[in-house]
């Protein structure tokens, strides 16, 4: 076959291809343009699923007559003219192909009205190279894109569709995940004209809580954490849930870049290890954050529909994001009861500074193989009488207030100012003795020990490559690796805590997320599970009888252990039962 220039219509239809993949790629891109023309309004109408029909609405700056058929050309584009433009993209769209590629399989009309001018335009899109002249029309300050019988001219493509109410449900949840990049816009969305959801402008910090709870629930709200932190030109904020809101399945996980909505793994691997040590296995963390850092850094025009980008500089961001979760889920504590009548977790703002360090328990006086017995000598203060009046009054001092008893020798049963406390008693303690000996090994530092015959492991060069330059990383966490050849590597020194496991395995592990990632946490998860499953052992067991004075010393070290309310396998330690909650049990005030 010669070569020839394929004609406009088909080339249209090519680049739809890689941008239009169902309604919901039409909505988003659509929803985008608006957001970038400045609107603070913003309608999306939705008729069978969006394959009938998709109409937005704005209120955003317009376009003028003149740019109105220019619009619809393949490559034309406002927000960028250089390749300066380009580098660093500060806008949400930028490639000027989505309308020309909407128009292609479908039947489009654009409409709009500039700032300024008297009246509106309309030209309709036919998928070709040049748009007939525009038609004026009654229509305010804004732009309309009504997008009609999607996929009409391409009847393999609408095969692939699902049902409508599948269709649909794409749509809104996209809507949902745009609405939280953009809390000043107010958003309806209808479909087959019945409002689905109606989202005013969300100004302060209580109204955008306020569109989280109505897009992430109110029980997502109620447990989570705000997080504010600057550092090294990077700003990031947001929610992250605790602990023990995880989800079978990662549904509530919402991260942006510069306001631009995202699904990258680095961004997923660092906040999974910053819930390493309390998220339980098999189980996702939620949470809703964004990143503002120098768009020159991110690079946005990885992937045709965006939705993946490419960091300049991936370390700093992997790190930085972990290391900021990791301190505002370890500073979470019970919070002071007296004068508190919500349960909401506190905030967490970090230092301007960076590194900082978080003020951290004082190592238990217990060794791993001691009994619990040696928490008297450590809190002599005993417990005021539970009946007393008193008792009423101390009972706000400490946020997990004092022990009344024990039930079954498991859980202890302790009066703070608002109600009831249950605590775990074993969970409690494992999680105390963990944090106590993290601590006591963090200071001792790591003790390596030599290998009597070198291991030899088989890598490949890129592998090998990876280890030689992270030669001395290695070193730092106790290991002596030499590079044996170009494909072979020789292990003559391990750390001591691991002396007993499979050396060739982790590795490999390290190695492969040094390449992935660009760090690797893997050596420290490893040596916390050893320290992980040392407490668990050493902690006071299930059906040990404790004194008053002994569960109140317990109380007291929760209260200031970091990640005190998950044990070490993500399960809660203690919870709380309000007065309120106890009222209703046994019908009181009726």
């Amino acid at each position: 076959m010669r070569i020839q220039v394929l004609p406009s219509h088909l080339i249209n239809q090519i680049a739809a291809g890689e941008v239009i993949e169902r309604p919901a790629s039409v909505v988003k891109e659509l929803l985008e343009n608006s957001l970038d023309a400045g609107a603070d309004a913003i309608e999306v109408d939705i008729e069978q699923g969006g394959l009938r029909r998709i109409r937005v609405r704005d209120n955003g700056c317009g376009i003028p007559p003149a740019e109105l058929p220019i619009a619809l050309s393949r490559h034309a584009t406002s927000k960028i003219a250089t390749l300066d433009d380009l580098e660093r993209i500060e806008s949400l769209g930028f490639r000027g192909e989505a309308l020309p590629s909407i128009a292609s399989v479908s039947r489009l009309r654009l409409s709009s009205a500039a700032v300024g001018e008297s009246s509106g335009w309309s030209v309709p899109g036919e998928g070709s190279e040049r748009a007939p002249a525009p038609a004026p029309v009654a229509h305010p300050v804004g732009t309309t894109v009504d997008v009609v019988d999607l996929f009409y001219n391409t009847p393999a493509r609408r095969k692939f569709m699902r049902t409508e109410a599948t269709e649909f449900k794409h749509i809104e949840q996209l809507v949902r995940r745009l609405a939280l990049s953009c809390f000043p816009v107010a958003l309806t969305l209808q479909h087959n004209r019945r409002a689905v959801l109606q989202l005013p402008p969300a100004l302060s910090r209580e109204a955008q809580e306020q569109r989280i709870a109505q897009i992430c629930g109110q029980v997502f709200l109620e447990q989570a954490v705000h997080v504010e932190h600057a550092a090294a030109g990077m700003a990031l904020r947001g929610w992250i849930a605790l602990p023990t809101f995880s989800r079978s399945q990662p549904d509530l996980q919402f991260f942006y870049v510069n306001h631009r909505m995202v699904r990258d793994k680095l961004v997923t691997h660092a906040v999974r290890q910053a819930y390493a040590d309390v998220l339980y296995q098999g189980r996702h963390p939620a949470f809703v954050l964004f990143l503002e850092m120098d768009p020159a850094a991110v690079d946005v025009n990885a992937h045709p529909t965006k939705q993946e980008v490419r960091f300049r500089d991936s370390r700093l961001i992997h790190d930085f994001l972990s290391k900021t979760l990791h301190e505002a889920l370890a500073q979470v504590r019970p919070a002071p009861t007296a004068g508190q009548p919500s349960p909401r977790p506190p905030s967490f703002t970090a230092s301007p500074t960076w590194p900082g360090r978080v003020p951290v328990q004082a190592g238990m006086a217990l060794d791993v193989h001691e009994q619990i017995a040696g928490y008297a000598a450590l809190h002599p203060r005993p417990a005021p009488a539970a009946d007393s009046h008193g008792s009423e009054q101390e009972a706000g001092e400490y946020p997990l207030g004092y022990a009344l008893a024990q039930l079954h020798g498991v859980y202890i049963l302790a009066q703070n100012a608002r109600g009831l406390v249950l605590v775990d008693m074993h969970a409690a303690h494992e999680r105390i003795t963990y944090e106590g000996l993290k601590v006591s090994f963090a200071a001792q530092g790591i003790r390596s020990q030599p290998l009597l015959v070198p291991l030899g492991l088989r890598v490949n060069r890129r592998e090998a490559d990876a280890c030689e330059s992270q030669r001395e990383s290695f070193a730092a966490l106790g290991f002596e690796i030499d590079r044996g050849g170009p494909e072979h590597l020789l292990v003559r020194q391990v750390p001591a805590l691991l002396h007993a496991t499979d050396i060739d395995a982790l590795v490999r592990d390290v190695l492969s997320d040094l390449i992935e990632h660009g760090t690797s946490q893997r050596l420290q998860d490893t040596m916390n599970e050893i320290l992980s499953t040392m407490a668990c052992h050493g902690s006071v067991r299930a059906h040990r009888r404790l004194s008053v004075e002994e569960m109140n010393a317990l109380l007291r070290d929760l209260e200031n252990t970091e990640r005190g309310g998950q044990c070490n396998h993500g399960r809660p330690t203690w919870v709380q039962i309000d007065l309120a909650e106890l009222d209703k049990l046994f019908l009181r005030g009726r």
